[in-house]
Protein backbone atom coordinates (compact mmCIF):
# COMPACT_ATOMS: atom_id res chain seq x y z
CA UNK A 1 0.00 0.00 0.00
CA UNK A 2 1.58 3.14 -0.69
CA UNK A 3 0.95 6.42 1.49
CA UNK A 4 1.11 9.82 0.12
CA UNK A 5 0.57 13.35 1.73
CA UNK A 6 -2.91 14.67 0.92
CA UNK A 7 -2.37 18.00 -1.40
CA UNK A 8 -4.45 20.06 0.91
CA UNK A 9 -0.95 19.54 3.17
CA UNK A 10 1.09 20.46 0.36
CA UNK A 11 -0.34 23.59 -0.56
CA UNK A 12 -0.93 24.20 3.52
CA UNK A 13 2.48 23.99 3.66
CA UNK A 14 3.37 26.34 0.92
CA UNK A 15 0.92 28.73 1.87
CA UNK A 16 2.28 29.21 5.44
CA UNK A 17 5.83 29.56 3.90
CA UNK A 18 4.39 32.17 1.54
CA UNK A 19 3.06 34.17 4.07
CA UNK A 20 5.57 33.80 6.72
CA UNK A 21 8.34 32.84 5.44
CA UNK A 22 11.05 31.14 8.36
CA UNK A 23 9.12 32.25 10.64
CA UNK A 24 6.57 30.05 9.81
CA UNK A 25 8.24 26.93 9.77
CA UNK A 26 7.07 25.89 13.37
CA UNK A 27 3.39 25.51 11.86
CA UNK A 28 5.29 23.98 8.70
CA UNK A 29 6.93 21.30 10.45
CA UNK A 30 3.36 20.71 12.75
CA UNK A 31 1.73 19.98 9.54
CA UNK A 32 3.75 18.03 7.95
CA UNK A 33 4.13 15.55 11.50
CA UNK A 34 1.02 15.79 12.27
CA UNK A 35 -0.08 14.32 8.34
CA UNK A 36 2.87 12.25 8.81
CA UNK A 37 1.88 10.18 11.73
CA UNK A 38 -1.80 9.46 10.39
CA UNK A 39 0.19 8.12 7.24
CA UNK A 40 1.84 6.14 9.54
CA UNK A 41 -1.18 4.96 11.83
CA UNK A 42 -2.88 3.99 8.32
CA UNK A 43 0.05 1.23 7.76
CA UNK A 44 -0.20 0.06 10.89
CA UNK A 45 -3.53 -0.51 10.64
CA UNK A 46 -3.23 -1.78 7.17
CA UNK A 47 -6.39 -0.62 5.82
CA UNK A 48 -7.22 3.12 4.95
CA UNK A 49 -10.02 5.03 6.67
CA UNK A 50 -13.35 3.64 7.01
CA UNK A 51 -12.07 0.42 5.32
CA UNK A 52 -12.89 -2.92 6.35
CA UNK A 53 -10.18 -5.63 5.64
CA UNK A 54 -9.14 -9.06 7.46
CA UNK A 55 -5.45 -7.69 7.52
CA UNK A 56 -6.72 -4.81 10.12
CA UNK A 57 -4.20 -4.60 12.59
CA UNK A 58 -6.16 -3.16 15.39
CA UNK A 59 -8.53 0.44 15.56
CA UNK A 60 -7.82 3.79 15.33
CA UNK A 61 -8.75 5.49 18.77
CA UNK A 62 -8.42 9.22 18.42
CA UNK A 63 -5.93 11.30 19.29
CA UNK A 64 -3.61 12.14 22.48
CA UNK A 65 -2.28 15.81 22.56
CA UNK A 66 1.83 16.54 23.10
CA UNK A 67 3.87 19.79 22.84
CA UNK A 68 7.22 19.55 21.51
CA UNK A 69 9.85 21.75 22.40
CA UNK A 70 12.07 22.17 18.79
CA UNK A 71 14.34 24.35 17.15
CA UNK A 72 12.27 25.99 15.33
CA UNK A 73 9.62 26.17 18.35
CA UNK A 74 7.07 24.44 20.00
CA UNK A 75 4.86 22.16 18.36
CA UNK A 76 1.17 21.00 18.70
CA UNK A 77 1.05 17.71 18.05
CA UNK A 78 -1.87 15.17 17.93
CA UNK A 79 -0.97 11.72 18.44
CA UNK A 80 -2.75 9.08 16.86
CA UNK A 81 -3.53 6.29 18.96
CA UNK A 82 -4.64 2.36 17.97
CA UNK A 83 -6.77 0.92 19.84
CA UNK A 84 -5.16 -2.72 22.06
CA UNK A 85 -1.76 -1.75 20.38
CA UNK A 86 1.35 -0.37 21.45
CA UNK A 87 1.39 1.63 18.24
CA UNK A 88 4.11 5.13 18.44
CA UNK A 89 4.78 6.73 15.32
CA UNK A 90 8.25 6.12 15.13
CA UNK A 91 9.18 9.29 13.04
CA UNK A 92 7.88 11.48 16.13
CA UNK A 93 10.19 9.29 18.41
CA UNK A 94 13.67 9.42 16.08
CA UNK A 95 13.59 13.04 15.55
CA UNK A 96 12.86 13.49 18.75
CA UNK A 97 15.93 12.02 20.42
CA UNK A 98 18.79 14.05 19.56
CA UNK A 99 16.63 17.12 20.05
CA UNK A 100 16.21 15.94 23.86
CA UNK A 101 19.68 15.05 24.37
CA UNK A 102 20.98 18.50 23.16
CA UNK A 103 18.44 20.07 24.75
CA UNK A 104 19.12 18.66 28.28
CA UNK A 105 23.23 18.77 28.01
CA UNK A 106 23.04 22.84 27.22
CA UNK A 107 20.10 22.71 30.55
CA UNK A 108 22.70 21.00 32.40
CA UNK A 109 25.29 23.50 32.05
CA UNK A 110 22.15 26.38 32.76
CA UNK A 111 21.63 24.50 35.87
CA UNK A 112 25.37 24.34 37.04
CA UNK A 113 26.11 27.71 36.23
CA UNK A 114 28.60 27.34 32.94
CA UNK A 115 28.48 30.24 31.12
CA UNK A 116 24.95 31.15 32.22
CA UNK A 117 24.39 34.25 29.85
CA UNK A 118 25.84 32.30 26.65
CA UNK A 119 24.23 28.88 27.37
CA UNK A 120 20.89 30.46 28.17
CA UNK A 121 20.69 31.84 25.15
CA UNK A 122 21.89 28.93 23.18
CA UNK A 123 19.06 26.54 24.56
CA UNK A 124 16.64 29.56 23.62
CA UNK A 125 17.55 29.77 20.05
CA UNK A 126 17.65 25.80 19.63
CA UNK A 127 15.09 25.03 21.93
CA UNK A 128 12.59 28.52 21.47
CA UNK A 129 11.99 28.00 25.56
CA UNK A 130 13.29 28.48 28.38
CA UNK A 131 14.20 24.68 30.34
CA UNK A 132 13.86 24.66 33.61
CA UNK A 133 15.61 22.47 36.06
CA UNK A 134 12.84 19.67 37.07
CA UNK A 135 12.28 19.31 32.84
CA UNK A 136 15.73 18.22 32.32
CA UNK A 137 15.53 15.96 35.46
CA UNK A 138 12.25 14.13 34.24
CA UNK A 139 13.52 14.26 30.31
CA UNK A 140 17.36 13.60 31.02
CA UNK A 141 16.12 10.06 33.44
CA UNK A 142 13.88 8.35 30.63
CA UNK A 143 16.61 9.21 28.04
CA UNK A 144 19.10 8.13 29.53
CA UNK A 145 17.64 4.86 30.54
CA UNK A 146 16.78 4.31 26.47
CA UNK A 147 20.57 5.42 25.62
CA UNK A 148 21.91 2.71 28.52
CA UNK A 149 19.82 -0.09 26.45
CA UNK A 150 21.15 0.92 23.18
CA UNK A 151 24.75 0.81 24.55
CA UNK A 152 24.58 -2.78 26.42
CA UNK A 153 22.29 -4.46 23.39
CA UNK A 154 23.68 -7.63 21.91
CA UNK A 155 25.96 -7.27 18.50
CA UNK A 156 26.36 -10.54 17.45
CA UNK A 157 28.76 -11.27 14.40
CA UNK A 158 30.67 -8.38 12.28
CA UNK A 159 32.78 -8.87 9.56
CA UNK A 160 34.53 -5.87 9.67
CA UNK A 161 35.48 -3.21 12.82
CA UNK A 162 36.22 -0.11 12.59
CA UNK A 163 37.41 2.27 15.37
CA UNK A 164 38.41 5.68 16.31
CA UNK A 165 38.41 8.28 18.88
CA UNK A 166 38.15 12.37 18.77
CA UNK A 167 38.55 14.75 22.16
CA UNK A 168 35.68 16.60 23.52
CA UNK A 169 36.04 19.68 26.76
CA UNK A 170 34.57 18.67 29.99
CA UNK A 171 34.45 20.59 33.12
CA UNK A 172 36.24 18.67 36.20
CA UNK A 173 37.19 19.78 39.46
CA UNK A 174 37.28 23.56 38.78
CA UNK A 175 38.98 23.11 34.99
CA UNK A 176 38.48 22.15 31.77
CA UNK A 177 39.62 18.50 30.75
CA UNK A 178 39.99 16.74 26.99
CA UNK A 179 38.00 13.40 27.54
CA UNK A 180 38.16 10.93 24.60
CA UNK A 181 35.16 10.15 22.76
CA UNK A 182 36.11 5.82 21.73
CA UNK A 183 33.44 4.56 19.14
CA UNK A 184 33.10 1.34 17.02
CA UNK A 185 31.09 0.52 14.05
CA UNK A 186 30.35 -2.90 12.60
CA UNK A 187 29.59 -4.07 9.15
CA UNK A 188 27.78 -7.42 9.42
CA UNK A 189 27.28 -10.17 7.30
CA UNK A 190 24.93 -8.69 5.43
CA UNK A 191 26.89 -6.21 4.45
CA UNK A 192 25.17 -3.01 6.69
CA UNK A 193 26.89 -1.23 9.16
CA UNK A 194 26.27 -0.41 12.57
CA UNK A 195 27.40 1.43 15.08
CA UNK A 196 28.57 -1.03 18.10
CA UNK A 197 29.67 0.94 21.15
CA UNK A 198 30.58 4.31 22.05
CA UNK A 199 32.41 4.94 25.28
CA UNK A 200 33.67 8.68 27.41
CA UNK A 201 37.10 8.18 28.77
CA UNK A 202 40.21 10.06 29.96
CA UNK A 203 42.46 9.38 27.29
CA UNK A 204 42.98 6.46 24.70
CA UNK A 205 45.47 5.01 26.85
CA UNK A 206 45.83 0.81 26.18
CA UNK A 207 43.55 0.56 29.34
CA UNK A 208 40.91 2.46 28.34
CA UNK A 209 40.86 1.02 25.02
CA UNK A 210 41.30 -2.55 26.17
CA UNK A 211 38.27 -1.64 28.20
CA UNK A 212 35.79 -0.65 25.67
CA UNK A 213 36.86 -3.92 23.46
CA UNK A 214 36.15 -6.04 26.44
CA UNK A 215 32.97 -4.54 26.24
CA UNK A 216 31.97 -5.14 22.88
CA UNK A 217 33.22 -9.20 22.97
CA UNK A 218 31.06 -9.15 26.24
CA UNK A 219 28.34 -8.09 24.32
CA UNK A 220 28.63 -10.98 22.19
CA UNK A 221 31.10 -9.26 19.45
CA UNK A 222 32.83 -12.57 17.25
CA UNK A 223 33.55 -13.02 13.89
CA UNK A 224 35.62 -10.06 13.35
CA UNK A 225 37.88 -10.34 10.26
CA UNK A 226 39.77 -7.43 9.34
CA UNK A 227 40.05 -4.04 11.76
CA UNK A 228 40.80 -0.71 10.56
CA UNK A 229 42.09 1.99 12.51
CA UNK A 230 44.73 4.11 13.08
CA UNK A 231 48.36 3.61 15.14
CA UNK A 232 48.08 4.99 18.12
CA UNK A 233 50.42 3.08 20.36
CA UNK A 234 47.39 2.42 23.28
CA UNK A 235 44.91 1.30 20.39
CA UNK A 236 47.24 -1.26 19.02
CA UNK A 237 48.15 -3.06 22.27
CA UNK A 238 44.29 -2.98 22.93
CA UNK A 239 43.77 -4.43 19.85
CA UNK A 240 46.61 -7.09 20.02
CA UNK A 241 45.21 -8.41 23.31
CA UNK A 242 41.50 -8.55 22.76
CA UNK A 243 41.76 -9.27 18.82
CA UNK A 244 44.83 -11.98 18.69
CA UNK A 245 45.19 -13.08 15.69
CA UNK A 246 42.36 -10.63 13.40
CA UNK A 247 44.45 -8.68 10.22
CA UNK A 248 44.86 -5.06 10.92
CA UNK A 249 44.63 -2.46 8.33
CA UNK A 250 46.24 0.88 9.22
CA UNK A 251 44.16 3.79 7.96
CA UNK A 252 45.62 5.19 4.55
CA UNK A 253 44.82 8.69 4.85
CA UNK A 254 46.50 8.79 8.29
CA UNK A 255 49.66 6.89 7.00
CA UNK A 256 50.12 9.76 4.34
CA UNK A 257 49.42 12.73 6.66
CA UNK A 258 51.72 10.84 9.14
CA UNK A 259 54.76 10.23 6.09
CA UNK A 260 54.27 14.64 6.03
CA UNK A 261 56.29 14.97 8.97
CA UNK A 262 59.13 12.55 7.66
CA UNK A 263 59.28 14.49 4.08
CA UNK A 264 62.44 16.82 4.28
CA UNK A 265 62.32 20.75 3.31
CA UNK A 266 64.59 19.93 0.53
CA UNK A 267 61.74 16.98 -1.23
CA UNK A 268 58.64 17.85 -2.84
CA UNK A 269 55.87 16.74 -0.27
CA UNK A 270 53.58 16.43 -3.12
CA UNK A 271 55.48 14.41 -5.10
CA UNK A 272 56.27 11.95 -2.07
CA UNK A 273 52.40 11.90 -1.85
CA UNK A 274 52.21 10.98 -4.85
CA UNK A 275 54.43 8.19 -4.68
CA UNK A 276 52.72 6.63 -1.63
CA UNK A 277 49.37 7.14 -3.48
CA UNK A 278 50.99 4.83 -6.20
CA UNK A 279 51.83 1.89 -3.72
CA UNK A 280 48.30 2.16 -2.50
CA UNK A 281 46.60 1.73 -5.85
CA UNK A 282 48.49 -0.87 -6.98
CA UNK A 283 46.10 -3.48 -8.71
CA UNK A 284 46.85 -6.36 -5.87
CA UNK A 285 49.37 -7.36 -2.74
CA UNK A 286 52.23 -8.21 -4.85
CA UNK A 287 52.44 -5.62 -7.18
CA UNK A 288 51.81 -2.83 -4.34
CA UNK A 289 55.14 -4.74 -2.52
CA UNK A 290 56.67 -4.51 -5.88
CA UNK A 291 55.76 -0.61 -5.97
CA UNK A 292 57.06 -0.36 -2.36
CA UNK A 293 60.61 -1.15 -3.32
CA UNK A 294 60.59 1.54 -6.56
CA UNK A 295 59.41 3.96 -4.12
CA UNK A 296 62.39 3.23 -0.76
CA UNK A 297 64.47 3.03 -3.82
CA UNK A 298 63.94 6.28 -5.19
CA UNK A 299 64.15 7.73 -2.00
CA UNK A 300 66.99 6.28 -0.30
CA UNK A 301 69.80 8.66 -1.29
CA UNK A 302 67.68 11.97 -1.25
CA UNK A 303 65.75 11.21 1.77
CA UNK A 304 67.30 8.35 3.93
CA UNK A 305 65.21 8.72 6.88
CA UNK A 306 61.79 9.18 4.72
CA UNK A 307 62.63 6.00 3.18
CA UNK A 308 63.35 4.14 5.69
CA UNK A 309 59.90 5.06 7.64
CA UNK A 310 58.09 3.73 4.27
CA UNK A 311 59.73 0.87 4.50
CA UNK A 312 58.53 0.37 7.65
CA UNK A 313 55.21 1.58 8.14
CA UNK A 314 53.70 1.34 4.28
CA UNK A 315 52.91 -2.08 4.55
CA UNK A 316 50.68 -1.87 7.51
CA UNK A 317 48.20 0.00 4.75
CA UNK A 318 48.37 -2.89 2.38
CA UNK A 319 46.20 -5.41 4.64
CA UNK A 320 43.38 -4.58 2.79
CA UNK A 321 44.54 -6.36 -0.42
CA UNK A 322 42.93 -9.80 1.23
CA UNK A 323 39.69 -8.47 0.68
CA UNK A 324 37.82 -8.81 -2.04
CA UNK A 325 38.49 -5.75 -4.60
CA UNK A 326 34.87 -4.17 -4.15
CA UNK A 327 35.35 -4.02 -0.65
CA UNK A 328 38.96 -2.21 -0.52
CA UNK A 329 38.02 0.91 -1.08
CA UNK A 330 35.45 1.37 1.40
CA UNK A 331 38.07 -0.37 4.00
CA UNK A 332 40.98 0.93 3.01
CA UNK A 333 40.48 4.42 5.22
CA UNK A 334 38.69 5.36 8.39
CA UNK A 335 37.26 7.78 6.54
CA UNK A 336 33.83 6.34 7.09
CA UNK A 337 34.36 7.06 10.62
CA UNK A 338 35.78 10.38 10.11
CA UNK A 339 32.71 11.57 8.51
CA UNK A 340 31.01 10.39 11.71
CA UNK A 341 33.29 12.21 13.89
CA UNK A 342 32.70 15.45 12.55
CA UNK A 343 28.77 15.16 12.26
CA UNK A 344 29.58 14.61 16.11
CA UNK A 345 32.13 17.41 16.01
CA UNK A 346 29.12 19.51 14.50
CA UNK A 347 26.84 18.67 17.09
CA UNK A 348 29.00 18.99 20.06
CA UNK A 349 30.22 22.44 19.24
CA UNK A 350 27.49 24.25 19.93
CA UNK A 351 27.99 23.19 23.86
CA UNK A 352 31.39 24.36 23.45
CA UNK A 353 31.86 22.42 26.67
CA UNK A 354 30.15 19.81 28.77
CA UNK A 355 29.09 19.57 32.52
CA UNK A 356 30.20 16.10 33.03
CA UNK A 357 30.91 12.60 31.01
CA UNK A 358 27.13 12.16 31.81
CA UNK A 359 26.29 14.51 29.75
CA UNK A 360 28.65 13.92 27.22
CA UNK A 361 27.82 10.27 26.95
CA UNK A 362 24.07 11.63 26.25
CA UNK A 363 24.63 13.82 23.14
CA UNK A 364 26.94 11.49 21.56
CA UNK A 365 25.38 8.13 22.24
CA UNK A 366 21.54 9.93 20.84
CA UNK A 367 23.88 11.20 18.02
CA UNK A 368 25.23 7.70 17.34
CA UNK A 369 21.88 6.02 17.76
CA UNK A 370 20.16 7.64 15.33
CA UNK A 371 22.98 7.37 12.69
CA UNK A 372 23.12 3.55 12.93
CA UNK A 373 19.36 3.04 13.09
CA UNK A 374 19.58 4.96 9.58
CA UNK A 375 22.69 2.45 8.33
CA UNK A 376 20.72 -0.47 9.24
CA UNK A 377 17.67 0.22 6.88
CA UNK A 378 19.18 1.73 4.30
CA UNK A 379 21.43 0.38 1.43
CA UNK A 380 24.62 -1.71 1.64
CA UNK A 381 27.91 -0.58 2.73
CA UNK A 382 29.35 -3.99 1.16
CA UNK A 383 28.29 -6.89 -0.49
CA UNK A 384 29.16 -10.51 0.58
CA UNK A 385 29.35 -13.05 -1.72
CA UNK A 386 27.10 -16.53 -0.85
CA UNK A 387 28.80 -19.49 -1.27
Amino acid sequence: MTHQLHPSVGRDVVELLAEHGFDGMAQVMQELINECMLLERQAHLGVGPYQRGEARNGRANGFKPKRLKTRVGELELSIPQVRDSDFYPSALEKGSRTERALTNALAEMYVQGVSTRKVTKIVEELCGCEVSSSDVSRAAAMLDEELEQWRNQPIGQMKYLIVDARYEKIREGGCIVEYAVLVAIGVDPEGHRRVLGVSVSMSEAESHWREFFKSLIERGLHGVELISSDAHAGMAEARKACFAGVPWQRCQFHLMNNALSHVPKHVDSGEVMEDIKSVFDAADADAAQEQLGRVVRKHQASAPKLATWMEANLPEGLTVFRLPVSHRKRMRTTNMLERLNRELKRRTRVATLFPNEASLLRLVTAILMEQSEEWETGKRYVTFETK
